[in-house]
């Protein structure tokens, strides 16, 4: 049998990461010892390619971390707004320019907010639909955070599956090498190996 590679058509977690192949029986798995190099080398590529979604994973995450506290603070901010009476009085305030320059401002009644969307872009939108959209921001940066936990915690599983399935046909590998000389049988490359 040859050794399953992440395809189209192997089975995945709910955002398409593959699962590792799991080896129980090696002899099931690899048909002989000349399949274990290939094997060994297809399972060392695969952890390459978990831990290369790992580190982006764990990158996308930490960027959503950072996001989901600014995010909670406007929607704060502008439901306080929307919360304000018409007839009150105009409050003092700092609003933040910087990461360290703040300015004063009087705010009053307001129908209207504006968000930096990115890019350097604003916009203005009535309180209402800021709310609306603030708090569909937040649920989907919440949503897109646990959904990199559990990706992690499947990465994380799917390499140890691979590095375990590494060392049973290692182990499987060693195991008929010795039966081979016990036998006296030789193998070219332990031949070589024992000359070189």
């Amino acid at each position: 049998m040859a050794p399953a590679k992440m395809g189209k058509d192997a089975p995945t977690n709910p955002r398409g990461i593959p699962f590792a192949p799991f080896v129980d029986k090696v002899e099931e798995y690899v048909t002989s010892r000349a399949d274990v190099e290939s094997t060994l080398k297809s399972f060392q590529e695969m952890i390459s390619k978990y831990q290369f979604m790992e580190v982006n994973t764990q990158r996308r995450a930490a960027g959503l971390t950072d996001k989901i506290p600014d995010i909670q603070k406007t929607l704060d901010t502008v439901q306080f707004l929307k919360s304000r009476k018409p007839d009150a009085e105009p409050i003092e305030t700092l609003f933040e320019l910087n990461d360290t320059l703040y300015a004063k401002a009087e705010v009053g009644k307001t129908e209207e907010v504006y968000l930096w969307l990115g890019a350097n872009v604003m916009l203005a939108y009535p309180i209402p639909e800021a709310e609306t959209l603030l708090s569909d921001k937040l649920e989907a940066a919440k949503s897109g955070l646990e959904h990199c936990e559990e990706d992690l915690n499947f990465l994380r599983e799917q390499i140890t599956t691979l590095e375990v399935a590494t060392a049973r046909v290692y182990n499987w590998d060693v195991g008929m090498r010795r039966k081979e000389k016990a036998e006296g049988k030789t193998d070219p490359e332990d031949a070589d190996e024992a000359n070189g």
